[in-house]
């Protein structure tokens, strides 16, 4: 079972182009999509036609604000159960005030799909920004979604992929001395990151390779980022300790353009 998560950086562009020629190459199980920026009534019927001939049933989040955030899911399989926000009625928050960060619709960054045997979420996690003006918000949404995540696996077992915003160790960009007090880098990012993995939650691309150097997902469009391979991996699939002796293999697709990250893959045996 092969699985795939792309922050594409808006979804009618990259349909446009290559992303279904993608689908047709990789013929992945489900892919998740970030950023898609687009409404599924906004893709050209045709377009729509193609991938649904491919077997996809396709779920989008999409935001009332244009532009922003927004997920999506094409599977295979027709989940069970499929979930828009974070029910944080269900989660004991000790009285942590969530209402400004999660809200009723978190911005549209989550879906969580549900099938038999495990829940399947992606989620575009909210960037600190470049001085840092949201990294307090940031912080909240983290202690939140851990406590979601929690929540999930006590029911079965949980598969998480995203653009997480944060590079969790120092292997993990390509000047960890210069982006120390940079966001996607503080330590109060890679502390939720540390969390989620002590919370029995495993980075499966540093399960299968832990000393990997120069494996990256995301490059800045400046001063040829990409093509000196100089920048910062920050899109992860995390799943269940319990869900470890179910994976094969976990990849990252620097080769393949189209968006400012790449795509990630894993596959279940």
């Amino acid at each position: 079972m092969k699985l795939i998560s792309w922050n594409v950086n808006w979804i009618r562009a990259c349909i446009k182009k290559w992303f279904i020629d993608f689908l047709k190459e990789q013929n992945p199980d489900i892919i998740w999509i970030q950023e898609t920026k687009w409404r599924q009534e906004q893709i050209e019927k045709s377009d729509l036609e193609q991938i649904e001939n491919l077997w996809y049933k396709m779920y989008f989040n999409p935001a009332i604000r244009p532009w922003y955030s927004w997920v999506a899911i094409f599977s295979k399989s027709e989940p069970i159960w499929i979930y828009n926000w974070i029910d944080t009625s269900l989660l004991d928050l000790n009285n942590i005030e969530t209402d400004e960060v999660i809200g009723e619709n978190h911005e549209w960054r989550v879906i969580t799909a549900e099938y038999e045997n495990f829940y399947f979420v992606t989620v575009y996690t909210p960037n600190s920004k470049t001085q840092l003006e949201r990294l307090d918000y940031r912080q909240i949404w983290d202690h939140v979604f851990l406590k979601y995540l929690k929540f999930l696996d006590w029911k079965k077992q949980v598969i998480v992929c995203w653009d997480l915003n944060v590079a969790h160790r120092e292997i993990d960009l390509a000047n960890p001395k210069a982006n120390k007090w940079n966001a996607w880098f503080t330590s109060e990012e890679r502390f939720w990151m540390d969390e989620y993995v002590k919370s029995w939650f495993i980075d499966t691309f540093r399960y299968f390779y832990p000393d990997k150097i120069w494996a990256y997902s995301w490059w800045s469009y400046l001063r040829q980022a990409r093509t000196n391979n100089v920048w910062w991996r920050i899109d992860y699939f995390l799943v269940s300790d319990s869900f470890k002796d179910n994976l094969f293999d976990a990849f990252i697709l620097p080769e393949t353009t189209g968006s400012d990250h790449c795509p990630v893959w894993i596959i279940l045996k």
